[in-house]
């Protein structure tokens, strides 16, 4: 048990923290007023050293002051203003707050151009937050107080020693980080040191490391939903169309996932997996938490602790950290282009667009969310939360666009075993022991896009799988025009001439084509429920086998009348799914691997399942896939890496699972499990050995 201080001593150190970091404020402040010309502690006559000296103590404690009282207000009013707009604004408003305070010097001796400004502020606010994290990570009962702000105040402990003796649970999502990328990112197979130093000193030492298999919807949606809710029945894909409605359910749309999270307890009965006393950090859904920040699933409540940004506040109200992560994030779009530019100069493909907008959405996602997530979790482990949930997307974003082991990729591991390593220090200073599970919802699988390797995307091959107009670059394609001929002669329609359309196209309502990543959705919108096999045939007699036999598809999935839930596969075969028949050649799903045919038999009896669910290729030696959207890194469906996700788990709780963990809802009862062993018996913290957190002092949040 540690021995609390007097409270004359701890005012007296607090005292003494503060006088410190005023003291470097004010020496950060003269070296930047004698490096920069437009900086100015003097008037132009001169003035004493002394003078100068006072100046900058006067600036440096109104900033500081400005800071500590200003800044969150400013804050607040941050949360009307679009997240991805921030790192220009805590620029802008931390230079004001430095323009404000020169100007209330009593004597009027300092002065700052604008732009000058707001580098000053910036340096002066890394400078005392360094300084100040230097100082508080040394005593105990500061430095937890200090992060225990990051959590909701009516739930710190006033006896910062004392909490619950029985083990609080850490559940951090790596998102989209497969079984086999991991396994090399902590055994690289060259004999190189390991990219997450601190994850394999977890998976050699404290933790086991098991793999898990996921749904046929291998993508976050619906493997988060069945991992916090315990239920993803009717989550055919990350975007469905649903007749009923007329509406497409997207799983990261706000108003979808709230809806697919109320419909997940409407069917277990269950709030989820962090009912009791638990914390939503960063995910889509709430699993049920009391608190919950960055949850897409609550935030369009118009509630005052859920509104979209509320969960930036904690972290962002102090203007360290603002400035630190605004630097970050300034840094890490810089780096995006610079890789962006070197992929290209190389020529080496598979390669897809990634300008626009991307740079600032990887910085977001890389940066701001993992500093936003990663400070909430602090928190919450500081005010001994019982059970939190949280997820880091940065890998998953990158690795869309730059593939699962691209050059990009490493520097995103470094980062996330960094952040491990901060969690699990603060572990060791947390007021009960906590053990700490790592785990994915899925992986990624590598490959060419179907419109890059096929020149149409699939939306064009079923339009003119269809008879229907598609654009002429499809149309002059070999998939293209094989499907569109198919069309004509089922249709007996005559040859056209040219590559014109046919001038008065079919009078149907167009398919509706949806893609998750190299899983492909088609409906019919026109026609009520789940099209039949023999409805489709009768309807578009061309479209099941252009689909069918075009080499960048695998298989697809249909309802007949007269045999159920059928996979179709090239030259014809069949894999009648309710009795395991192989009929006219080779399984379809062989290439897919052991469990294919029971994922996709789950999925087929799903009511939102698509008129055809069409699943790409894949290249069973390299697991090689054709993503139906501008991912060369994807997920979604079947094949290759994507569908193996990890557990990495504390030795002291019971194994995942006897023989192989197959799906989210499977994963969500180990889960609930090991919430019960934690509660049911006093344990000791699993944090990884002290030798590689030796250096997470430096990365602790202000």
């Amino acid at each position: 048990m540690r021995l609390r201080l007097p409270p004359w001593r701890r005012l007296g150190a607090a005292a003494l923290r503060i006088l410190a970091v005023w003291a470097v404020g004010t020496v950060t402040m003269l070296v930047l007023a004698g490096i920069l010309p437009d900086f100015r502690l003097q008037s132009s006559d001169g003035d004493s050293a002394t003078l100068i000296g006072i100046t900058a103590a006067i600036g440096a404690g109104v900033f500081g002051l400005l800071s500590a009282l200003v800044w969150p207000v400013l804050v607040r009013a941050l949360l009307l203003v679009p997240a991805l707009v921030l790192g220009l604004l805590v620029f802008f408003l931390n230079g004001s707050l430095l323009l404000l305070a020169l100007s209330l010097i009593p004597y009027g001796h300092g002065s700052a151009d604008p732009e000058t400004a707001v580098v000053v502020a910036a340096v002066m606010s890394a400078a005392s937050s360094a300084a100040s994290t230097f100082l508080t990570v040394r005593d105990d009962g500061a430095y937890r107080r200090r992060l225990s702000r990051l959590a909701d105040r009516d739930r710190r402990r006033a006896n910062a020693g004392e909490g619950p003796r029985t083990p609080g649970t850490v559940f951090l999502q790596l998102d989209g980080l497969g079984h086999e990328v991991l396994r090399e990112a902590i055994e690289p197979p060259d004999g190189s040191a390991p990219l997450m130093p601190t994850v394999a000193a977890m998976a050699t030492g404290s933790h086991r490391l098991t793999p898990w298999r996921t749904d046929w919807s291998s993508q976050t949606g619906g493997s988060q939903l069945g991992i916090l809710h315990g239920s993803n029945e009717d989550v055919p894909a990350f975007r469905w169309y649903e007749k009923e409605t007329g509406e497409v359910i997207v799983s990261n749309r706000p108003t979808s996932a709230a809806e697919l999270q109320r419909r997940a307890v409407e069917r277990t009965g269950d709030r989820g997996l962090l009912a009791l006393d638990g914390a939503s950090r960063g995910n889509l859904f709430s699993g049920g938490a009391g608190q919950a920040a960055l949850v897409l699933s609550v935030s369009v409540r118009r509630g005052r602790e859920n509104r979209s940004r509320a969960g930036y506040f904690a972290y962002f109200s102090d203007p360290a950290n603002a400035t630190r992560t605004a630097v970050s994030f300034v840094a890490e779009v810089l780096r995006e282009i610079g890789q962006s530019v070197r992929a290209r100069l190389r020529g080496k493909g598979p390669r897809v667009g990634r300008g626009g907008l991307y740079p600032v959405v990887r910085a977001f996602a890389t940066v701001v969310e993992r500093d936003v997530v990663v400070a909430a979790v602090l928190g919450d482990i500081l005010s001994g939360r019982t059970a939190v949930y949280a997820d880091l997307v940065g890998y998953d974003e990158v690795a869309h666009h730059s593939g699962p082991r691209g050059r990009d990729i490493r520097q995103v591991l470094r980062g996330l075993d960094r952040s491990i390593a901060l969690i699990a220090k603060v572990i060791e200073k947390a007021p009960r022991p906590y053990h700490l599970v790592l785990l994915s919802d899925h992986g990624q699988s590598h490959g060419e896009t179907f419109e890059s390797a096929y020149g149409l995307t699939l939306e064009n091959l079923v339009r003119a799988g269809c008879g229907l107009p598609v654009p002429r670059k499809a149309g002059r394609t070999l998939s293209g025009g094989e499907a569109r001929a198919a069309a004509r002669a089922a249709l007996h329609r005559p040859e056209e001439c040219g590559q014109e359309p046919p001038r008065k196209p079919p009078r149907t309502a167009g398919p509706v084509v949806l893609a998750s990543g190299n899983l492909g959705l088609v409906s019919f919108p026109d026609v009520p429920g789940r099209m039949s096999r023999e409805q489709l045939d009768a309807r578009h007699p061309a479209l099941l086998r252009a689909l069918a036999d075009h080499q960048g598809i695998g298989f697809l999935l249909v309802r007949s009348e007269e045999h159920g839930a059928v996979v179709l596969g090239p030259g014809g075969a069949e894999h009648r799914l309710a009795t395991g028949e192989i009929v006219g050649g080779r399984d379809p799903l062989e290439p897919f691997g052991h469990g294919a045919a029971d994922a996709v038999r789950r999925t087929a009896g799903f009511p939102h399942a698509a008129d055809i669910m069409v699943n790409s290729a894949v290249e069973p030696r390299t697991g090689r896939v054709h993503a139906f959207e501008e991912q060369i890194g994807s997920h979604g469906g079947l094949g290759g890496e994507q569908n193996r996700a990890f557990l990495l788990s504390p030795l002291v709780l019971s194994a995942p699972a006897d023989g192989e963990l197959v799906g989210a809802e499977s994963v969500h009862r180990v889960l609930r499990r090991w919430l019960a062993e934690a509660a049911g018996s006093p344990g000791t913290s699993t944090s990884p050995p002290a030798g590689p957190l030796e250096s997470a002092d430096a990365a602790l949040p202000a």
